[in-house]
């Protein structure tokens, strides 16, 4: 079964949303979650697996599928070399974060800014989590952060621990725990400052595209709903209108939503 999940970084509560449930999918009860531990590192358990939420690009499964397999995504710039443990998440639920999404600096892989989440923005941000174990979701970063992948990130017990963690003044180098589904960590990785400490970059056509694939993807919205959350993130707005993103939007192929294939036992 596939969830509708709300990650509220304040509240530290994940609520099915019953609007917009797509097939497969059930609003349920609320469930609360545990939030994210003021803990010394060393006083916790080893982390296994956790929940990498996606925001960007990665909302899009295929897409996600490069950083785990490898190869290069239609319309990119860049050859991923994959994940250790190429298999696909166990599980994946739609999911809304706390705070909001923004374009900055200038994407290698695709030109144009980058999605960036900054959980002091209002509103919420429309994203997916995915169930992946430790090592998956460490390779998924260094890809990410334009490391090679193979080792162990410390900054995972870390940012479990403490709710944050930095390794770096570069792009997706600090990573964000909102919270705990099912007793295991949500984590994202995202840029060190916040949306005001930048100028601003308008997303390049293509990645906007796989962004708003992966909205309809994971949430099922409809092209108008896809299109006005785009048009009002920082970085899009000003700079596309909302009747180019609209366009933009519509042109894409209709998604097939399926319940995912689960992996081993979850």
């Amino acid at each position: 079964m596939v969830e509708q999940l709300s990650l509220s970084t304040d509240h530290h509560r994940i609520r099915p949303q019953d609007a917009g449930t797509g097939p497969g999918e059930s609003p349920g009860a609320d469930v609360l979650v545990a939030p994210a531990p003021q803990l010394r590192v060393a006083d916790q358990d080893p982390v296994r697996e956790v929940w990498y939420v996606a925001y960007g690009s990665n909302m899009h499964a295929a897409r996600l599928g490069f950083y785990l397999s490898g190869g290069c995504p239609p319309g990119g710039r860049r050859t991923y070399p994959g994940c250790r443990d190429p298999r696909p998440p166990r599980r994946t639920a739609p999911a809304s974060l706390a705070g909001g999404v923004y374009f900055a600096g200038e994407s290698r892989a695709w030109t144009g800014g980058m999605a960036f989440f900054d959980p002091t923005l209002p509103g919420a941000a429309a994203a997916r989590a995915y169930l992946l174990d430790v090592g998956q979701f460490a390779d998924v970063a260094a890809q990410e952060m334009y490391r090679e992948p193979g080792g162990d990130l410390d900054l995972i017990d870390e940012a479990v621990a403490t709710g944050r963690a930095t390794l770096g003044p570069g792009r997706y180098e600090t990573l964000v725990c909102p919270g705990r589904l099912d007793g295991i960590p949500l984590l994202t990785f995202t840029a060190p400052g916040r949306a005001s400490d930048v100028p601003w970059n308008p997303p390049a056509p293509v990645y906007l595209a796989m962004i708003a694939s992966g909205i309809r993807e994971a949430h099922g919205w409809g092209a108008a709903r896809t299109a006005g959350y785009l048009s009002g993130l920082p970085g899009v707005a000003g700079h596309w209108t909302p009747a180019a993103v609209a366009e933009l939007v519509a042109g894409l192929p209709q998604p097939q939503r399926k319940p995912p294939a689960h992996v081993g036992s979850c």
